[in-house]
């Protein structure tokens, strides 16, 4: 779990964020304070897992399995 903090002194734990673009800055979309600012946090170590989810990207795997059975046969 990620702990974020804001600017008015709130915190908040979060161990999923969406990562979004709000008024041009990069924020959690979970990570909004009360005061209406989004709280930041700092990293501790590793990598985040990032999940793709674009309908795209299932069309791609479709395709690799044709071409996998054509070249098979």
């Amino acid at each position: 779990m990620t702990l974020y903090t804001c600017e008015c002194g709130n915190t908040k734990e979060l161990s999923k964020a969406t990562i979004v673009l709000r008024d041009g800055a990069w924020v959690a979309k979970e990570a909004e304070c009360e005061c209406g600012l989004y709280m930041d946090s700092e990293p501790t170590e590793g990598i985040p897992t990032l999940q793709r989810t674009e309908p795209s990207l299932s069309k791609r795997d479709k395709l690799w399995e044709g071409a996998k059975e054509k070249l098979k046969s």
